[in-house]
């Protein structure tokens, strides 16, 4: 597994610097599939976390075992530091959950169906249950549609619903298990902008996702799984740093752009269509420029080429990613 970033925690980091600490958790169904095979997964305290995997890969399953859903085979998990499930009692008001989609009453309001979400929580205070409500709908911006019938909701605004129903309390963590699956392209903006007004106040949020483009857009750390078992884990520039970055020069003089290329010490020279790339390594690439220019190379383009976020996890998974749905 590439990590890039401390993979367990010392014991003591993991009473609050972490919202999700997992240990060798593991689910086996009975039918003998292993769905999530020891999983050794990190959330900092804070952060917009991306879950990303290819359909199938075990993200939802995990989920559920982390909220206590599903019983795990084998392994530990902690939230907030505490043991879990021994702790859930006292963890659970500290987090809002949507899995798998929402589900209300496409008859009622948006603040009517908020109203059945709410009393149907034992933890709920019925007095407050009109101020966290309005509380809610403002924040993921319904305030004005309160009042609509859910049927009449775009796929953002029922989303955005949703995510209202995880936040009738205060919530330390934040758990999404793919936000923006199914939206057009404008309740995918309106939820990723929620996401990222969410998190700006201090709540973790854990975002599972098949989409590169969301966890790419919305999340400062990232895990990635493949067919259950966790591939990588870290920040997404510390996921980046280990690729290789290329030059390329459009010219068409190929041949001694490529001798000035291997002149200056870069290697994996390659040329053709119109133009030869090198691995920049650290070498400036003005320097470059420059040593082109010296060497009477006509550049007619010049570009640096880092990987891209697709680049990177289809080559830790073996498998294809949806980059924007």
């Amino acid at each position: 597994m590439l990590t890039v970033q401390e993979s367990t925690p010392p014991a003591a980091a993991s009473t609050g610097d972490f919202s999700i600490v997992t240990r060798g958790l593991t689910k086996r169904f009975p039918s003998g599939q292993v769905a999530v095979d020891d999983l050794d997964l990190t959330v900092p305290r804070g952060s917009v976390f991306g879950f990303l995997g290819p359909n199938g890969s075990g993200k939802t399953t995990t989920i559920r075992m982390l909220l206590g859903l599903v019983a795990p085979t084998a392994g530990t998990w902690e939230l907030f530091g505490r043991p879990m499930p021994g702790g859930m009692p006292a963890v659970l008001s500290r987090v809002g959950a949507l899995v798998e989609g929402p589900a209300f009453y496409p008859y009622l309001s948006g603040e009517a169906n908020l109203r059945r979400y709410d009393a149907a929580d034992p933890a709920a205070d019925p007095r407050t249950a009109s101020a966290r409500i309005g509380l809610a709908l403002d924040r993921v911006g319904l305030a004005a549609a309160a009042g609509k019938r859910y049927r009449a909701y775009s796929l953002g605004m029922r989303q955005r619903l949703a995510i209202a129903a995880a936040l009738l309390g205060p919530r330390e963590l934040l758990v999404l298990d793919e936000p923006t699956n199914g939206l057009d392209p404008q309740g995918t903006r309106e939820v990723r902008a929620l996401v990222k007004e969410i998190a700006g106040e201090g709540t973790t949020v854990f975002v599972s996702s098949h989409l590169l483009a969301e966890v790419e857009h919305m999340c400062s750390h990232v895990a990635v799984m493949r067919t259950g078992r966790l591939v990588a884990q870290g920040t997404l520039a510390g996921l980046r740093a280990g690729e290789t970055v290329r030059i390329r020069v459009e010219t068409p003089d190929m041949a001694e752009a490529a001798a000035v290329l291997t002149a200056a010490g870069l290697p994996q020279v390659r040329t053709g269509d119109g133009e030869v790339s090198a691995e920049l390594g650290t070498e400036a690439p003005e320097r470059i420029c420059a040593a082109l220019v010296a060497g009477g190379v006509a550049v007619r383009g010049l570009a640096v080429q880092r990987p891209s976020l697709e680049d990177v996890f289809v080559g830790l998974t073996g498998e294809g990613f949806d980059v924007d749905g």
